[in-house]
């Protein structure tokens, strides 16, 4: 009896045994998670493009962010609870590729990484991140988590760069894809240039109120955030934006504005001095580059007329510059340049094709004048 008291008492021994055994043979054969390699938002190979403030959070239509990163294989962006909810749709694209929209949320989001035949090993790879809303167009952003034998190189920016200032013509609004379907962006992306977003639907160039817009452009544009700082719980203040940050400087700056002005009935003369004003501080940052004002395109009807407003001001304001021996200010006369066809016709602002053929007649516009001008970037 006591062998067999011993034998019954070894059973449970062996069978625990046994079991442990199998799970370390189980832990063994299941794959061990992924190895990830955290990349703060103040890193130096980042590189910014439009508005943030000093928590990392973007403002206006258009602001984000490059990387280059060696030997990617893995990518989330990390963000802060200030990221606009439920969510920011944003375009993120590899290698130039085509752009994906995500709605990016607080907290991890994951992107998906394509496979590209044929890259060697270690190579690097362009990630742009450009946020697409004029509402709903705050990320807070905290980091990049990429695999482990990831890492970034320094990313080189184009010597052409543009500024484009505008309201709701530029700004993307209605557009499916915001921004990134706007003239403002096409024109850019042609040229390969940097390119900086700041237009703001329904606001003024006059400071003033105007369609929940507490500020006009004349003022808005010298601060970090755009006209919905009055609607951020955390934000609702403004701060003067350094414009040394933005890097390369513009070598065009491009304005189109003025149609929220004419709605609210700002006179001529008003106007043309709220523009002069605004010109004289432009170009007081910006003394080398070209200045390029936009006359309106107007507002067309089904009834093939198009109604236009300040006409012979924008000239009136070019010619002023002229006066103080300005000679880089140039009128771009866009009349005819969008027909009904070109716009949503219960808002008449130009559709997906609209802007399309704007941002075509700009670029043919704009090369033109370049050559005959022999300007080189």
């Amino acid at each position: 009896m006591a062998n067999r008291s011993r034998i019954f008492a070894f059973i449970p021994v062996v069978v625990g045994v046994l079991a442990l055994a199998f799970g370390v043979a189980q832990a063994a054969a299941a794959p061990r998670p992924q190895e990830l390699h955290v990349i703060p938002s103040d890193n130096r190979h980042i590189f910014f493009h439009g508005r943030w403030d000093n928590n990392t959070g973007s403002w206006w239509a258009g602001s984000g962010f490059k990387v280059n990163v060696r030997n990617l294989k893995t990518l989330a962006i990390n963000l802060g609870e200030y990221t606009s909810w439920p969510s920011a749709p944003a375009s993120i694209s590899f290698d130039n590729g085509p752009a994906m929209t995500y709605s990016l949320t607080s907290g991890a989001n994951e992107i998906p990484v394509p496979k590209v035949a044929g890259k060697p090993r270690g190579a690097a790879t362009l990630v742009r991140v450009n946020v697409e809303g004029w509402q709903r167009n705050r990320i807070q952003f905290q980091s990049l988590s990429v695999n482990a034998d990831a890492s970034l190189v320094q990313y080189k920016p184009a010597k052409r760069a543009f500024q484009f200032i505008g309201d709701s013509l530029s700004a993307g609004q209605f557009l499916p894809q915001g921004v990134n379907q706007a003239w403002p962006y096409i024109v850019g992306e042609h040229f390969k240039a940097e390119h900086r977003i700041n237009a703001q639907p329904g606001a003024t160039l006059t400071d003033m109120e105007s369609y929940g817009n507490v500020h006009g452009i004349s003022f808005q544009f010298f601060r970090t955030e755009d006209t919905g700082f009055i609607w951020a719980g955390d934000h609702n203040y403004t701060t003067p934006w350094d414009f040394k940050r933005d890097v390369p400087r513009p070598t065009h700056i491009v304005i189109h504005v003025g149609a929220n002005d004419a709605s609210h009935g700002v006179t001529n003369d008003d106007f043309v001095k709220v523009y002069s004003e605004f010109l004289d501080k432009i170009r007081e940052l910006n003394p080398r580059s070209q200045i390029f004002i936009f006359t309106p395109w107007g507002w067309p009807n089904a009834d093939g007329n198009t109604y236009y407003y300040y006409q012979g001001q924008y000239e009136r304001i070019v010619n002023l510059r002229k006066e103080k021996g300005d000679r880089s200010v140039h009128v771009v006369d866009t009349t005819g340049w969008v027909s009904f066809a070109d716009v949503f016709p219960d808002n008449v602002h130009p559709n997906v094709e609209g802007m399309a053929n704007i941002a075509e007649r700009f670029i043919g516009w704009l090369e033109k004048f370049e050559k005959e001008n022999k300007l080189d970037y």
